[in-house]
């Protein structure tokens, strides 16, 4: 991993960069990029009067909006790609073809900072992982970094991060598919479909988070799943060595369930022995996979040298956060519970397991090319009642009929509006009303955070 400082030696410094995509990483690129000397060029496909604010912002940039010409490559030495531009477009595959290099703002981050950097990514996970992870390193009196693929875009405070810091990051499939860079400490949590709709296969999907690991040194770690059979299948390729994580078994080296304790062991491990961190019953988030969650952390901060005490006295603490199975409001006993990340039937699984009760199930969005069956045979087992909504609310009936014959026993409504609305007739004392979709929130919202706001709103108009 490389530790060059961003000063006027920075090798970026006099180069042209091109920016696709001017969201919250293209707009943190557009800052950073000037402080290093390098002239910034943006490319959006909104057109000038909708960025007229952000323009103001950044009068030192060159725009270039509205589309994506390839005179945009003319004289670039570098191609920075949002997390939504996606490498198969024309405009890439021609910079591919100009030999002009990929980057984004994740890999420049990595390549510059002095401090180590823990990396977490996984198909499901990744955003409790990481604040859980940051917390601990917090506690345990490290200064501690935490952003990447959610919070802060890492660029803006790479001048402030000292050496003797740690920088927690989440790194979506996305940022990785570009990388050629791996954190010194990383962690697969989990990989099941997902995004296929942008990656297009299991393989390529596949391939795109092993990246996090793929280029480490010798001496450094990667925490895998030992309960994930493709994660688990990762680990003859790791460089460095490989800590484990696991809810079934003991592992000689992470984070493991013994009964109902949480250990670890080995390089996790202040002396190598196991050592218990806490009760399953001592985590304050529902589910197996949370449970799953913090067991990597303990891994990850173990590694770190942080004694279980700290570990045992975060997770303690930890509270949900926020669009994951998050509490919303108690109404006439009945339970509303905001889960809009669940962007992928599997993690609609997930969230139905976590509830003994009767549930209400929210489902739909926009589909990502994902199978939904083995969601829908449980939710028809399981819910009193589901609503489907959004693009996706069609596939919902149709696999409901096809895995069950029962696509009567799914209310299809045309918004979240409706379906809050339905739930909250259809309800009974007891039940949880349970936004968790499966599907993305693009057919509607501008992400899933909007999408989980707003059913915050209409929840609190009931």
């Amino acid at each position: 991993m490389s530790l060059n400082g961003t000063s006027k030696t920075d090798k970026l410094f006099g180069k042209t960069v091109a920016v696709m995509g001017f969201a919250r990483q293209g707009q943190a690129l557009a800052r950073w990029l000037p402080t290093i000397g390098a002239h910034v060029r943006v490319s959006d496909m909104r057109p000038a009067e909708k960025l007229a604010a952000e323009m103001a912002a950044h009068p030192d940039v060159e725009f270039v909006l509205g589309g994506h010409p390839e005179s945009l490559l003319d004289g670039v030495d570098l191609l920075c790609l949002s997390g939504g531009v996606a490498l198969d477009l024309p405009i890439v595959q021609a910079a591919v073809q100009r030999g002009i290099p990929l980057s984004n703002d994740a890999q420049l981050f990595i390549d510059r900072v002095h401090a180590p950097v823990i990396g977490i990514t996984g198909s499901a996970g990744k955003t409790t992982t990481t604040t859980l992870t940051g917390a601990i390193m917090q506690r345990s009196g490290r200064r501690t970094w935490v952003g990447g693929n959610i919070g802060d875009v890492l660029l803006d405070v790479l001048p402030q991060v000292e050496p003797e810091d740690v920088v927690v990051m989440e790194l979506s499939s996305f940022q990785l598919e570009l990388m050629t860079t791996s954190p010194n400490t990383s962690a697969i949590l989990n990989i099941t479909p997902n995004h296929l709709d942008r990656h297009g296969t299991m393989e390529n999907y596949t391939r795109a988070k092993a990246q996090i690991m793929l280029h480490q040194a010798s001496n450094e770690f990667t925490v895998l799943s030992a309960d994930d059979a493709t994660a688990r299948s990762l680990s003859a390729a790791a460089p460095g060595s490989v800590a484990w994580f696991s809810a079934r078994e003991i592992v000689a080296d992470g984070a493991f369930m013994a009964g109902q304790r949480l250990l670890v062991t080995g390089s996790a491990s202040i002396d190598g022995d196991p050592r218990v961190v806490c009760e399953r019953q001592d985590i304050p988030l529902r589910g197996d996979h949370n449970v799953l969650n913090v067991l990597a952390a303990c891994a990850l901060t173990g590694l770190q040298n942080v004694p279980p005490t700290v570990m045992e006295a975060t997770i303690r603490d930890f509270k949900p956060v926020a669009h994951r199975l998050e509490l919303v409001r108690v109404l006439n006993g009945v339970t509303y519970v905001n889960d809009s990340i669940a962007t992928a039937p599997e993690r609609v699984v997930a969230a139905l397991r976590s509830y003994s009760e009767p549930v209400v199930l929210l489902a739909g969005g926009k589909d990502k090319k994902l199978p939904w069956e083995e969601m829908l045979r449980l939710a028809l087992n399981k819910c009193r009642a589901i609503i489907a909504f959004g693009e996706a609310g069609d596939l919902v009936v149709e696999v409901a009929q096809r895995v069950a014959g029962q696509a009567d026993a799914v209310t299809r409504v045309a918004t979240l509006d409706e379906a809050v609305s339905k739930a909250a007739s259809v309800a009974q004392s007891g039940d949880v009303v349970l936004l968790s979709p499966g599907g993305t929130s693009y057919d509607a919202y501008k992400d899933f955070e909007e999408r989980g706001e707003h059913f915050r709103q209409l929840v609190a108009r009931l």
